[in-house]
């Protein structure tokens, strides 16, 4: 070995394949996204491996705003509790013009349609310490840190094979699934073939997250500033936390004199005494992307996150958009892996998110061109078009909406009113008397909701799945399902375990409407495995 060769290669030699380790699942990349989805998995019995080359949580902030609908999926990992104490609910979002009076503002309310704040500001350290926290209490599930993943493998029958390197040497990994949550970088990505999509958006920016107690003129929401020559955005995270977002000209680098007086509009910084201090805890250079990966999956390695998509942060999506898509993906799988459902399942994971995910991209692009108003002549025009938008009745609720559109039609969403949509989440009469959130009362199972007796058709039709039958008319409450169903014109509808209405029963009696198309997916010879109590952790020792 030359004096400039790395030690390790000493001791890195490649693992022989019967050494090789076989777990049910292997995610690549440790961020919210990939403990999520190992805390949805094992919430089904479903054991998996996480490997990240990182050891410790990236301490600086990065995302910072999630919604009710994220919220709910943060329910189903088991945190939402811990979450609530380190979460800010935001008012909504303002659109400044230069001189930082109101063009239109887009208000949340602090109960949506999923039973949390329609918005809520965070500190993403903080989220994936309560993550990896909740994945540490998992016997289901083990987190490798100082594991850098060399190469994702599969081959046409067989599972796949994953190769990390570590301080001890080179190990192998074989898996019935691989979850590329690797982010923009993605190893998973070149795994599977993809090839990035580019949805024609590019600025650089600077971001500021700030430390302080000085005065800062803030409305407890987010402001965006539509300024051609400076567009920005500005929010309040925490107690005494702030970010600001600025678009940097060509050759513009941020010094003190600059970073005064781009914050100069919410705090004057001349005026700060000695005990409110401007700590500035990052500041980073950013150029926003908008991307989308044109394959999700090959065989049985699949794409989440930031490894299957980048989006502009103007409408607060991109760890969203993350969560979704493991909220998506690991009730499908686990069904695969553990009941016996079709391989034809999975394909349903693409299909559903990645339309999805490609509107919440353009969404974001449409609002950064026009509330940033661009570089061009027709800047002014897009301004003034917003300004006149946002005034028509309903236009700003309507917007809000927009972000979580139903599932398109497919083997698992039938078309009706409702099919496709999330069921609402109220609080309701849980089993000992006291009020819970729904999904609480459902479990991660498959539920019916009804709001008239189930004939004995139905009822096998549940047995078979395994659901949680539900009467809407029992669960107390404010009587906020009875007037969904009624709104659905639906007597009973079929919720899937990521609470998607999967099908309906019309109102006035019959049966669901596309059980010919879902049945075969979803009903299994097999029986759901028992989800172990107390299962041993996986062990390291057999990798080596």
């Amino acid at each position: 070995m030359t004096a400039d060769q790395p030690a390790f290669e000493d001791i890195a030699q490649p693992a022989p394949e019967d050494s090789a380790q076989h777990v049910p699942v292997v995610i690549v990349g440790a961020g919210p996204v990939g403990v999520t989805a190992a805390l949805l998995l094992a919430r089904r019995g479903v054991r998996s491996v996480v490997l990240e080359r990182h050891r410790d949580v990236y301490p600086l902030p990065r995302a910072v705003a999630t919604d009710d609908e994220v919220r709910r999926i943060l329910q189903a990992a088991g945190i939402h509790e811990e979450f609530a104490a380190v979460a800010r609910p935001a008012r909504g979002l303002r659109l400044l013009d230069a001189r930082h009076r109101v063009i239109a503002e887009f208000p949340r309310s602090p109960h949506g349609h999923h039973g949390f704040p329609q918005t809520s500001m965070f500190d993403q350290p903080e989220l994936e310490r309560l993550l990896r926290a909740a994945l540490a209490r998992r016997p289901e599930c083990e987190l490798r840190g100082g594991a850098e993943v060399t190469a994702v493998e599969q081959d046409v029958a067989g599972p796949a094979r994953v190769t990390y390197r570590d301080d001890e040497g080179e190990h192998v990994l074989l898996a019935e699934a691989v979850l590329g949550c690797d982010g923009a970088g993605s190893l998973t990505r070149a795994a599977v073939g993809a090839q990035w999509e580019d949805l024609r958006f590019e600025e650089r920016w600077t971001v500021i997250d700030v430390t302080t107690k000085a005065a800062v003129r803030c409305w407890e929401g987010v402001d965006q500033v539509c300024d051609p020559n400076r567009p920005a955005t500005f929010m309040r995270i925490g107690e005494d936390r702030y970010r600001w977002e600025f678009r940097l000209r060509e050759t513009e680098e941020l010094d003190d004199e600059l970073l005064r007086d781009l914050v100069a509009p919410w705090v004057d910084l001349s005026r700060l005494d000695s005990g409110d201090g401007f700590h500035v805890v990052r500041q980073a250079q950013y150029t926003f992307r908008a991307r989308i990966a044109d394959r999700w999956r090959r065989g049985r390695v699949f794409l989440l996150g930031d490894a299957a998509h980048l989006t502009p942060p103007f409408v607060g999506q991109g760890l969203c958009s993350g969560l979704r898509d493991a909220y998506n993906l690991t009730w499908k799988l686990a069904l695969v892996l553990q009941q016996g459902g079709e391989e034809r399942l999975l394909d349903t994971y693409e299909r559903e998110r990645k339309p999805h995910a490609r509107h919440v991209i353009r969404l974001a692009v449409a609002t950064g061109w026009a509330m940033t108003g661009g570089q061009d002549r027709a800047a002014a025009l897009r301004r003034t078009a917003v300004a006149m938008a946002c005034r028509i009745p309903g236009a700003t609720s309507r917007a809000g909406r927009d972000l979580s559109r139903p599932l398109p039609v497919g083997p698992l969403t039938r078309r009706s009113r409702l099919g496709g949509t999330f069921c609402p989440q109220p609080r309701v009469t849980g089993e000992d008397g006291q009020a819970v959130r729904l999904d609480d009362l459902l479990g991660d199972s498959f539920a019916v909701l009804t709001a008239v007796p189930l004939p004995p058709s139905l009822r096998a039709l549940t047995e078979g799945l395994g659901a949680r039958v539900v009467d809407v008319r029992d669960t107390g409450g404010d009587g906020t399902l009875a007037a969904w169903l009624r709104s659905g014109r639906a007597d009973a509808v079929l919720l899937r375990p990521d609470r998607v209405v999967a099908d309906v029963v019309p109102a006035g009696g019959g049966d669901f409407t596309g059980t010919a198309a879902w049945a075969p997916l979803l009903c299994t010879t097999r029986r759901p495995a028992e989800q172990p109590v107390s299962a041993p952790p996986l062990s390291r020792s057999s990798a080596r």
